[in-house]
């Protein structure tokens, strides 16, 4: 993300060249610095922000590629699982359908299997403990996506950083000429605090876009294994609530 945005300021430095003009010649033509240069003029502390930058926008690509492999449907609601656990079910196969569910780790299998162990205390326990397993799993999918947010956060944080302390040398500058500091010399203050504001506004701006996508995906596939849970597990429902039905309870 932040690599994208280093990527833009050297396209920019073709098209639009007073954006990174510093100073200008005897014939008064502006002159160009080379991108990474301004990135890094800052010294020490402007190079430590950098970094710091550039590893939390790799740190933030790392986990949006990662939720976009696990967090589908395909993953937390395996193909065809709710169907087998159904046909178990409507043939009193308990422990069968159980043990599809193990054979078939996912947020399905596990709310599934958290309502079918709870079977000898009727069908309010059944419930409850799907209900429990569902907001388990939503929990821990949030979690999971919480740090996009923290990232979000923290990027900003770290530009406004980078900002106080370029504005810092500059009237520091200032303070050291006595107020007679030409622009050029303040020149190196700003546009660190400026390269820094926009760094942390690169990194941030994508992490908190891709976070809002991801929690309202979670919302919806964890919706979707409600509904596929309950669909599931009908036939159980039916002969729990029953008077003349016993179901036997699971094989440990």
């Amino acid at each position: 993300m932040f690599l994208a945005g280093i990527s833009l300021i050297y396209a920019a430095e073709y098209f639009v060249p007073w954006m990174v003009a510093v100073g200008a010649s005897d014939s008064g033509v502006a002159t160009r610095q080379d991108a990474l240069s301004i990135l890094f003029a800052g010294g020490v502390p402007g190079v430590v922000l950098i970094v710091l930058l550039v590893i939390l926008s790799i740190i933030a690509l790392a986990l949006v590629v990662e939720h976009l492999l696990t967090i589908q449907r395909s993953v937390l609601m395996p193909e065809r699982l709710a169907e087998i656990v159904q046909k178990h079910l409507s043939a009193s196969q308990l422990n069968e359908a159980i043990r599809s569910c193990q054979a078939q780790p996912s947020s399905l299998a596990a709310v599934l299997h958290a309502g079918l162990r709870e079977t000898p205390g009727g069908w309010a326990t059944v419930e409850k403990g799907m209900e429990d397993a569902l907001g388990e799993q939503s929990a821990r999918l949030l979690r999971k996506i919480d740090y996009l947010s923290v990232i979000g956060n923290i990027a900003p944080m770290i530009g406004l950083l980078g900002t106080v302390i370029g504005m810092i040398f500059a009237f520091q500058e200032v303070a050291n000429t006595q107020g007679a500091a030409r622009a050029a010399e303040l020149a190196s203050g700003i546009y660190q605090a400026l390269v820094s504001t926009v760094g942390g506004l690169i990194v941030a701006i994508p992490s908190l876009a891709a976070f809002a996508v991801f929690r309202n995906r979670v919302d919806q596939l964890i919706a979707e294994t409600g509904e596929l849970a309950q669909t599931a597990i009908s036939p159980l429902k039916h002969r729990l609530q029953s008077p003349a039905s016993q179901v036997a309870p699971p094989q440990s």
